[in-house]
C-alpha cells in the first residue's frame, strides 16, 4: 500500500494539556491553542488536513471535509522531553524518566568535569539557554571558562563562543560529560551549544550537537535497518537515537533548511523513511517565549507544506506529528506535558477519517511496522487499517 513514508516531527507543537500535566507543572499549557488565541495565524494548509479539527484554533475555521486523517497522541512514557518523545514514536515507551536536577549538578560532578577539562566552568544553573549566555556570556569570553548548565528536561549543557573555544574542542568536552553524566548517571543527553557575536548581541549558531544515550530497547529503526530499509534522518533526529537505525543523516541550520532536505529527499529517494525534526518552534522561540515568533514560524512551515503535498508520490504516507509542548504564553520556558498532532495523508490515504485519541506515541511506531513489514513492536496499535481507501467509516476512539 505504501513504498515510503515522510514523517515531520515539528518540535514541541503540543496542542493540549494531558491528563497528567499537573505532575509535571504544567496544568493548563496548550501551545498552539494559546498560540493561536494571542497571535492571529494563517495556517490553511494545515488546517485543511484537520489540525483545527482537533482543537479550537482562534480564527481558524475546522474544514467539514479535512484533506487527512486526523487524530492526536498522548506520551505513554514518563518525561515530556524530546528524546523521550522521539524514542516513543518509534515504539520505546519509557516507565521512568531521565533524571533532572533542578538545583543544578552535584559539586562534585562539577568538580571532575573541570579536572577532566583542565579549566574552571561557570553557570551550574538551570535556566534558558539564550538568558544563560546574555548573562554569563561576557564572563566566558573574558574567561574561556565554559559556561554549564541544565533545564527542566535531563540535559547537560554546555555554551561556548566560538572564538573563544574551537568548536572541535566544545565537543570534546561533551564526549567527558556524556562519559560523566550519561555514562555514570543515566542522564537522558549533552548538548554542545556553541554560539557568537558581541555581549548584549550573542547567538547561538547551527553547530550544536546533542549527545544522546542510545535507546534502552530496540525501536522501529533498528528493525528497518535490519530488514534492508533505507532510513533518512533530518536535523537532529540521529542525534537523538545517538546514530542507531539510520542509514544517512542530513544535520540542518533551520526549518527551511531542513524542509529543503526533506524537498530534496522527496526527489531522489525512492523507499524506506525520511525522518525529521524541524527544532525551530522549540529552540528558536518556545524555549524563549517569543509567541509572535512561534506563530510565524508555523505559518512559514504551512506555506513550505503547500508545496511538498503536490510532489507526494502514489505509494508516499506523509504525517505530520510533534514530540512534546512548549507554550510560549505560559510563565516557563520548558517543555510542556501535552498530546501531539497526529496528521497523515497521502493519495492513498482515507481522507477525513477521524484516528482518535491515541494511547501512545508509539502508535505511529507500530503502524510504520506494519507498513514495511519488520514484525510487531513492543508497544503500539497500528492504525493502518483505518487508512486504507476500501475501508468503510471508522472512528477509532482512545484505548
Amino acid at each position: 500500500m505504501f513504498e515510503r513514508a515522510i514523517v515531520i516531527v515539528l518540535d514541541s507543537v503540543g496542542i493540549g494539556e494531558l491528563p497528567d500535566a499537573g505532575v509535571y507543572g504544567d496544568e493548563g499549557s496548550n501551545t498552539l491553542g494559546h498560540i493561536a488565541a494571542t497571535v492571529p495565524m494563517a495556517i490553511p494548509t494545515l488546517a485543511a488536513m484537520g489540525l483545527s479539527r482537533l482543537l479550537p484554533l482562534k480564527g481558524i475555521a475546522a474544514p467539514a471535509a479535512p484533506t487527512a486523517a486526523f487524530g492526536r497522541m498522548a506520551e505513554r512514557s514518563a518525561g515530556k522531553d524530546s528524546v523521550t518523545g522521539h524514542w516513543e514514536l518509534m515504539g520505546v515507551v519509557l516507565e521512568k524518566a531521565f533524571p533532572t536536577f533542578p538545583d543544578g549538578f552535584p559539586p562534585a560532578l562539577i568538580a571532575e568535569f573541570e579536572k577532566r577539562i583542565g579549566r574552571p566552568s561557570i553557570g551550574n544553573v538551570v535556566a534558558s539557554g539564550t538568558a544563560v549566555i546574555d548573562e554569563l556570556g561576557p564572563r566566558h569570553v573574558e574567561t574561556g571558562f565554559p559556561i554549564v548548565y541544565t533545564s527542566a528536561d535531563s540535559v547537560f549543557q554546555i555554551a561556548a563562543h566560538e572564538d573563544v573555544v574551537p568548536v572541535p574542542q566544545l565537543y570534546e568536552w561533551c564526549q567527558i560529560a556524556y562519559d560523566l553524566t550519561v555514562t555514570g548517571l543515566g542522564l537522558g543527553r549533552v548538548i554542545a551549544r556553541p554560539f557568537v557575536g558581541k555581549p548584549g548581541a550573542f547567538r547561538r549558531t547551527s553547530n550544536r550537537h546533542d549527545y544522546a544515550m542510545p535507546p534502552v530497547a530496540e525501536t522501529l529503526l533498528d528493525r528497518m535497518i535490519a530488514k534492508g530499509h533505507q532510513v533518512t534522518s533530518v536535523g537532529k533526529v540521529s542525534d537523538l537515537f545517538a546514530g542507531r537505525g539510520v542509514s544517512e543523516s542530513h544535520p540542518t541550520k533551520s526549518d527551511a533548511d531542513g524542509v529543503d532536505r526533506i524537498e530534496e529527499l522527496m526527489g531522489t529517494q525512492e523507499r524506506g523513511l525520511i525522518f525529521a525534526n524541524l527544532v525551530d518552534c522549540d529552540a528558536v522561540y518556545g524555549h524563549r517565549n517569543d509567541t509572535p515568533g512561534y506563530a510565524a514560524n508555523i505559518e512559514r512551515f504551512d506555506r513550505r507544506l503547500a508545496g511538498l503535498l503536490p510532489k507526494l508520490r502514489a505509494n508516499d504516507l506523509l504525517v505530520i506529528t510533534a514530540d512534546h509542548g512548549n507554550d510560549p504564553t505560559t510563565p516557563s520556558t520548558d517543555h510542556s506535558r501535552e498530546h501531539v498532532p497526529l496528521l497523515v495523508q497521502g493519495p492513498r490515504v482515507r481522507a477525513g477519517v477521524d484516528l482518535g485519541t491515541r494511547s501512545t506515541f508509539a502508535d505511529l511506531g507500530q503502524t510504520l511496522a506494519d507498513i514495511f513489514g519488520v514484525g510487531r513492536l513492543a508497544h503500539g496499535q497500528s492504525f493502518l487499517p483505518a487508512l486504507s481507501l476500501s475501508n468503510g467509516p471508522a472512528i477509532m476512539e482512545a484505548r
